[in-house]
């Protein structure tokens, strides 16, 4: 049986100098939550993606969208046919266990809302019938933040909340790109992953991680920062109970990743910025004064962490 070590080296083979992203998209696939990268054109998004559900043995499927781009082509359709008479189901794409929502901001709000039936309860309404989704079910979606003036449309709030995490992609380092150029020049975008882990294999990891214990000091420390970003005077959106649950879930798992059965405070830190940035909104003011990464800092800061709060 394929260890954590083992499917983690296989990623970071593939993909030079994305150890972190990996990572927290291991939690999320092992959290049933959604990813959505960002990040400029050419920095690998899709080829993270496809990396990484090249690694599973389940079920990949990709929508590249656009602004023609149905509900229907995502959920999927009943359609007559004229030789039974009958309607007949023809699942979409959504019925998988990864799904790469590839440039989901291309994609109309229509369609767009098509997929939070799915990422929030893993099913999908068809016609009045509700059809659960294979499990796991986990969206990866990437987006380019320098055009959202061209064509696209920013995602809501209320579709953000329901990403585990959102991963901003930096470029690499100068000793990274050159590793890039010589291991790439004479075969770019080649997929360089084999598949190691099952749905068995996810589903057992997945029940280790639900059991990591947290003390009771660790999930009042969560609530503290998630109502101390309601109460922030710079911030016009704080943090959700949905988000409190997601970093309380994502620490849980991280801290079994890494080989251990409690969860610290500094898994709480380490996780933080992914899975909660995304979910907060300056106020008028705050967008003057500070950015997002600087608040939560200074929230984190002004909240002593609890100490030896193992169990």
């Amino acid at each position: 049986m394929t260890t954590i070590a083992e499917f983690k080296k296989e990623l970071n083979q593939a993909i030079i100098g994305r150890e972190k992203e990996f990572n927290m998209m291991l939690i999320a696939l092992l959290q049933q939550g959604h990813v959505l990268l960002e990040s400029v054109p050419g920095s690998g998004k899709t080829m993270m993606a496809k990396s990484f559900a090249n690694a599973f043995k389940g079920l990949f499927k990709r929508v590249q969208f656009t602004p023609d781009v149905l509900p229907s082509d995502v959920t999927g359709i009943r359609f007559y046919n004229p030789q039974t008479q009958d309607f007949v189901l023809k699942e979409g794409p959504v019925s998988t266990n990864i799904l790469l929502a590839d440039e989901i901001n291309r994609a109309t709000p229509r369609t767009q809302s098509s997929l939070l039936e799915a990422m929030e309860e893993r099913q999908v309404t068809i016609d009045g019938e509700t059809m659960k989704l294979p499990t796991p079910f986990m969206v990866i979606a990437t987006q380019n933040p320098i055009e959202s003036q061209q064509g696209t449309f920013p995602l809501p709030a209320a579709q953000l909340d329901r990403f585990l995490f959102k991963l901003v992609i930096d470029y690499p380092t100068f000793e990274e790109e050159h590793e890039i150029l010589r291991q790439y020049s004479k075969a770019p975008g080649e997929i360089r992953t084999k598949a190691l882990i099952d749905t068995a294999t996810v589903a057992e990891w997945s029940k280790k991680a639900s059991d990591v214990m947290v003390h009771e000091d660790i999930e009042r420390y969560i609530l503290k920062i998630v109502r101390a970003t309601r109460e922030h005077p710079y911030l016009e959106l704080g943090l959700s109970s949905r988000a409190a649950l997601a970093i309380l879930q994502a620490s849980k798992t991280y801290a079994f990743l890494n080989g251990r059965d409690f969860v610290t405070p500094d898994d709480i830190k380490t996780i933080l910025p992914s899975a909660a940035l995304h979910r907060m909104e300056l106020s008028t003011e705050g967008v003057l004064t500070k950015s997002l990464h600087d608040l939560l800092d200074e929230i984190v800061f002004s909240i002593p962490a609890p100490i030896e709060a193992t169990v």
